[in-house]
């Protein structure tokens, strides 16, 4: 069975070296990701890696095609995968001293064309950022292209108090999650 990874995320890629899962090729799908009107956070997650999946599966027939796709949310508000200082700014702000969830979705579609769905539901607690903190980070340059503004198996790290769930899911890519659907369908991984 050939294994195509529908993502440009090099987190990913690693992640999938950690349950012993090299894929065959990468191809990424590119989408618009305007979540709908009124759409919640976790829906959204879980209809972006569906999305970028049969994308793929269509330019790859009868191969297993694996997408994701993680969103920070602060209540129903979806934040942004940042792409200018000031969006990340405006996110720890809004993050600091607060609770937020992290919606990592994960697709597989199957080589007769199924398609089979997982999303990881978590909790990140940032701990009150002074302005010097988050300027810090912000000059670090870490914050760019991710969502909610920050990476968790970088500097932030030392910014978070806490977290309940899966710290893979939280860098991208839920590996218990993508393990058992992988295992589901007879792709061998650790």
């Amino acid at each position: 069975m050939r294994l195509i990874l529908a993502s440009a995320s090099p987190r990913r890629l690693d992640l999938l070296t950690q349950i012993g899962v090299t894929p065959d090729a990468v191809d990424p799908a590119d989408i618009d990701e305007t979540p709908l009107k009124a759409e919640l956070p976790r829906p959204y997650a879980a209809r972006m890696a569906a999305e970028k999946a049969a994308i793929i599966a269509a330019r790859h027939p009868g191969c297993l095609v694996l997408s994701g796709d993680t969103v920070v949310a602060a209540g129903r508000r979806i934040l942004p995968k940042t792409e200018a200082e000031s969006e990340a700014y405006t996110c720890f702000e809004l993050l600091s001293g607060r609770r937020h969830r992290v919606f990592s979705a994960v697709t597989l579609i199957d080589v007769e064309g199924r398609a089979r769905h997982r999303v990881s539901d978590n909790v990140v607690v940032f701990k009150r950022l002074d302005r010097s903190e988050i300027d810090a980070y912000l000059a670090s340059g870490e914050w760019r292209g991710k969502a909610g503004g920050y990476a968790i198996q970088g500097l932030a790290a030392g910014l978070i108090r806490t977290i309940q769930g899966s710290h893979s899911a939280i860098m991208g890519l839920p590996l218990y999650e993508t393990r058992a659907l992988l295992r589901a369908v007879g792709y061998p991984c650790g």
